[in-house]
């Protein structure tokens, strides 16, 4: 009797074990395709343009510039196609960011950075526009460094999980490009799974580039943003944070007003050199006539609580930009282009270099000194100097805090009279009270930063 149950239990013990064999587990994941290397780049087909190119600047996931021939038309600067990627839609990353939008950003980055070739081919044998009138839209194409054969980028953004579908499978590549997004989906990658991005901003606050705040401040006017900067100075509860665009070439800069009363807090933080996440309230300075970052949240038990400022990088030091500008580059009239994220419409606005990059770092040699002038009004600034240079027949004021020589002497306003001078500091808005219109300016914070000939 007693082997009979036994052979019973071993029989039910063996079907269990092949039905458990039968059922999927979270561990068993589909096989990998490498759907990128599936496609072939027909140079010698005549169905479509080809295009062989270098990176000229890096956008985003799915937007870069690239250096081409004078052979591809419509480009609104000659030499220079503004690429759109095929069937993809990344998360943004140049203004307002998204999840794993810096991601998608760092991996076109990387590809094609290191690529000993880049083609780029369009869908038709048509150099098509976007509906923006401004990109083309192509297929990139590159081959990495030892490699004898070119990868399609657009197919291995979708298959690493770092875009969306745009029309994916309506191109010619489209099949393909439904099986990369289906493989994608499958294995959960990036967006396509329930992680969370490491490089992205989880607060309540609206996590935004320097540059949009500043090319869009009314937009953001009494709102929580959070952004990244390194900070380049600070006086008088507040500081100076500045960070680089690469579309531009531009250094964009914000004046962060913390007061007195937090300072003892961030004291410890608060290091120039540092790059920061600064949380706080944009607003604008009515006394002032300028842009600025209020309200800074910040939770001194644990900093690095999404909510709060804090230093994202305490091994590095950076430098301050000080872009060496000459007066004319300081006066100079510059156009920037804006997209719409909601429309995909592209805007020109022009502006000045010192309104764009107010706030940051400059560095302007060879002034001559024209005429100087210290404040003495009873107040805080007592002791300051403006002083009024001119370089190729244009003037500019260069204005200092009250400063002191390596001995602690004050520095008077004689020590500039009739001289030229080099000078680093901080693009600066002043607006004498009672004035209607301010002008741009130098701001100096340290004697060391003068150079006297």
């Amino acid at each position: 009797m007693k082997k009979k149950i036994l052979s019973f239990l071993l029989i039910i013990g063996v079907a269990l074990g092949m039905m458990a064999g039968c059922q999927p587990t979270e561990e068993q994941t589909p096989q990998e395709v490498d759907y990128a290397a599936a496609v072939t780049l027909d140079m010698n087909s005549t169905e479509t343009n080809k295009e062989e190119a270098t990176v000229r600047m890096f956008i985003d996931g799915d937007t870069t510039h690239f250096n081409v021939s004078n052979n591809v038309p419509n480009t609104k600067q000659q030499g220079v196609l503004k690429a759109r990627y095929l069937a993809i839609n990344t998360p943004e990353s140049t203004g307002k960011i998204e999840v794993w939008g810096k991601k998608a950003s760092k991996f076109t980055k990387e590809k094609l950075s290191t690529a000993e070739a880049i083609v780029l081919e369009t869908d038709t044998n048509v150099w098509e526009l976007d509906s923006t009138g401004e990109r083309h839209l192509v297929w990139v194409w590159y081959k990495p460094a030892g490699s004898d054969s070119y990868r399609n980028l657009n197919i291995e953004i979708l298959q690493n999980g770092l875009a969306i579908a745009s029309n994916s499978e309506q191109n010619r590549y489209g099949e393909i490009c439904g099986k990369a997004i289906q493989q994608a989906t499958a294995l959960k990658l990036h967006v396509y799974s329930n992680e969370k991005d490491p490089d992205f901003y989880y607060g309540t606050a609206q996590q935004v580039t320097l540059k949009e705040l500043r090319l869009n401040a009314e937009k953001y006017e009494g709102t929580k943003v959070a952004f990244e900067g390194v900070m380049t100075a600070i006086y008088d509860g507040g500081a100076y944070v500045e960070s680089y665009d690469e579309e531009t070439g531009i250094w964009f800069g914000m004046y962060i007003y913390y007061g007195s009363n937090v300072l003892p807090m961030l004291s410890e933080y608060f290091q120039p050199g540092y790059k920061f996440r600064i949380v706080g309230t944009l607003s604008f300075w009515e006394a002032g006539g300028s842009w600025q970052v209020s309200g800074i949240e910040f939770n001194a038990r644990n900093p690095q609580n999404p909510n709060s400022t804090c230093v994202l990088d305490e091994e590095t030091t950076y430098p301050p930009a000080n872009v060496e500008t000459t007066l004319a580059r300081f006066n100079e009239k510059v156009e920037i282009e804006m997209e719409d994220p909601e429309t995909g419409d592209i805007t020109t606005k022009e502006y000045t270099y010192s309104e764009l990059a107010v706030g940051s770092t400059i560095k302007m040699n060879n002034l001559r000194v024209v005429r100087t002038y210290t404040t003495n009004n009873g107040g805080d600034n007592d002791g300051s100097i403006s002083i009024t240079c001119e370089y190729g027949g244009k003037q500019i004021v260069v204005r200092t805090v009250v400063l002191y020589d390596a001995s602690g002497n004050q520095v008077k306003e004689s020590a500039f009279t009739g001289k030229t001078i080099d000078a680093v500091g901080i693009i600066d808005f002043y607006k004498a009270e009672g004035e209607t219109t301010g002008s741009y300016q130098i701001k100096v914070f340290d004697y060391a930063n003068i150079t006297i000939h």
